[in-house]
């Protein structure tokens, strides 16, 4: 079951830029560069939006896109409005049950939100049926490192640090406990392109910082 967000969505961004030394913000443009780039007034949807980052950044790409936000945690959708413009719709929704047309987006997007889908190919699914064919979809998430040598580290930092870091900051141990948790059931790699291949998706996969961070870049099959 995923966690409640609500409860930690006062400081949600302040350790997301905190944990990943600022590298989260860079991981978004340049995911946004290749989702909206070239695409002619795109209409553009962010799933498991969060806080508005990923839409921030379309909105910046281009401050014609419109941009639509959906996630279920209202207290996290309230802050995304805060930065986001006022025209930008803000949805509570579940990603499994998307409320949306057939082919209604040019481009759809998740950042860090994928894993605490209840059920992976059903969620993908959803994000497929609104994309438009030949569409694009851009799909970034945290995940555990290839490297023999990097693993030990990487390992100190998420099951210990992280949750630490939680406690201090967040007051909550708890969610940052759930979080590498999360990210060493969530399939990457291979078993995460079978997946995505498997939803009707032409994708492709590249690693950032030893693999911590993975950008997944999908095109509908038309």
């Amino acid at each position: 079951m995923a966690y409640d967000f609500d409860k930690i969505a006062a400081n949600y961004d302040r350790l997301n830029h905190l944990m990943t030394l600022g590298m989260d913000r860079r991981w978004r443009r340049r995911g946004v560069r290749w989702l909206v780039g070239g695409v002619r007034s795109p209409r553009c949807l962010d799933v498991a939006a969060g806080t508005g980052d990923l839409a921030l950044e379309m909105c910046r790409a281009d401050g014609e896109v419109p941009v639509t936000c959906v996630d279920l945690s209202e207290k996290m959708l309230e802050r995304a409005k805060s930065k986001l413009p006022p025209e930008t719709e803000c949805i509570v929704a579940d990603a499994e049950q998307l409320p949306f047309a057939d082919a209604a987006f040019d481009c759809v997007g998740t950042a860090f939100g994928i894993r605490n889908f209840v059920h992976l190919e059903q969620g993908l699914s959803e994000m497929v049926r609104v994309l438009k064919p030949g569409g694009r979809m851009l799909i970034l998430e945290m995940s555990t490192p290839d490297s023999a040598l990097v693993r030990p580290f990487y390992n100190l930092y998420a099951n210990h640090i992280i949750p630490w870091l939680g406690e201090r900051i967040a007051h909550n141990r708890e969610a940052y406990t759930y979080l590498p948790a999360s990210i060493e059931r969530f399939p990457k790699g291979q078993a995460m392109l079978s997946v995505l291949e498997s939803v009707g998706l032409d994708a492709r996969q590249r690693k950032f910082f030893f693999g911590v961070c993975r950008m997944y870049v999908c095109v509908k099959e038309s």
